[in-house]
């Protein structure tokens, strides 16, 4: 199999392990694996307009995606350990690049979540070896807030552009930009260090060694599960809301696009603060702005509080997720933890379209039973987060 040892001038030329562009380079690896959480209210809105799906099916689609990269980041946190990493990060790349060709041509929507399915299987596979991967370097952290600035960046343009792209040239567009992604991967893949497994530092639980450590990672886990769900139930319908609220696709289009871009404050202040004063301020702090801007969504048929709500959602979410992830990293540097928690965070974001499309009705006011699930989704969470985080 072709790897960088084959190819000199590629061993010569990576990166410093924990360095800022090792931290990028595993930062597009890993959003490779589930580009299109990134862009869920396209993904969602795309099969609804491009494949004439209705809004519970292409939401139920878009879960089909992500269970599957629960059920790969299952399988990552039993592999972590003892996969070759940079040659299973090659095949699974190659076979995201196929499953995506192939939906191009899809129309039935039983086919296209089975096939959606096994490739959030490998894609989840995918980012939970890469998060894995990320606990070994100096920082996890500061990894993990540079992977939400990748997301941001590259969720933004993919808002903003491929809704309007699909009218003209259907829903295969989204699917092609999804592969485009997993090339842009196997360019950077040769230039990142070996990044061998690591002992769990001095003085750091294991969840091998107690019940208390493994209560403490639960909590930490279940924070992850219970944010990434209250997130996704509001946020994989956006799109949607917002044609309820009458507004147009391209002011709804823009808005989140431009709240992709906010949220690399959010990430940014995790690179620059760190774990300086810990992690429970962080993450109480975070989560309460959070919970006021899904609270704004109430009243979300005022544009102006429609925009406001969308940024500020999106530079919180950006802000406690790395600290979340961060968290669950610590109990285990060999990557095990970390794994266990892509498969948490894989799981919440794919039952939050499923606990929307649950819920929804028709117009704009069906979305409130979403949002209040979402609030106490979100508050279950910090609470989870706090009691991890003093353990």
């Amino acid at each position: 199999m072709a790897t960088a040892q084959n190819f000199p001038v590629f061993t010569r030329a990576r990166v410093d392990p924990d360095g800022m562009a090792a931290a990028v380079m595993l930062s597009v690896l890993a959003t490779a694996g589930f580009f299109y959480v990134s862009i869920l209210p396209a993904l969602v809105s795309g099969l609804v307009t491009g494949l004439k799906f209705s809004p519970q099916v292409a939401g139920r689609i878009a879960s089909c995606n992500i269970y599957g990269a629960a059920a790969g980041a299952f399988c990552a946190v039993l592999l972590v350990r003892r996969v070759a990493w940079r040659h299973a990060a090659l095949l699974l790349l190659c076979t995201l690049l196929l499953f995506d060709l192939v939906s191009t041509q899809v129309r039935a929507p039983v086919v296209l979540a089975c096939l959606r399915f096994l490739h959030g299987l490998t894609g989840g596979l995918l980012v939970g070896i890469t998060y894995g991967i990320m606990s070994r370097t100096a920082s996890p952290d500061r990894c993990f807030g540079v992977l939400m600035i990748v997301q941001s960046v590259l969720g933004g343009l993919g808002s903003m552009f491929l809704p309007r792209l699909v009218p003209d040239f259907g829903a295969p567009v989204l699917f092609l930009a999804f592969a485009a992604f997993s090339i842009a991967a196997l360019m950077v893949l040769p230039f990142l260090p070996a990044y061998p497994a690591l002992p769990s530092p001095a003085g750091s639980p294991d969840p091998t060694s107690s019940t208390r450590a493994w209560r403490s990672l639960g909590l930490a886990l279940g924070a992850v599960f219970l944010f990434q769900t209250g997130n996704m139930a509001v946020n994989a319908y956006l799109i949607e809301l917002g044609r309820a609220n009458g507004f147009s696709l391209n002011f709804i289009t823009s808005t989140i696009g431009i709240a992709h871009w906010l949220a690399t404050v959010g990430a940014l202040l995790v690179v620059i603060i760190g774990t300086r004063w810990g992690r429970i301020a962080p993450i109480v702090a975070g989560t309460l702005v959070f919970l006021l801007a899904n609270v704004a969504f109430y009243w979300s048929a005022v544009p102006d509080i429609f925009v406001a709500a969308c940024i500020v959602a999106a530079i919180t979410v950006f802000f406690v997720i790395p600290y979340l992830l961060g968290l669950c990293a610590h109990f285990d540097r060999s990557g095990r933890a970390a794994a266990l928690a892509g498969l948490f965070s894989k799981l919440g974001i794919a039952s939050g379209p499923l606990l929307a499309a649950a819920l929804i009705g028709n117009g704009a006011r069906s979305y409130v039973p979403v949002i209040t699930a979402a609030i106490v989704c979100v508050a279950f969470s910090a609470f989870a987060g706090v009691m991890s985080s003093r353990a």
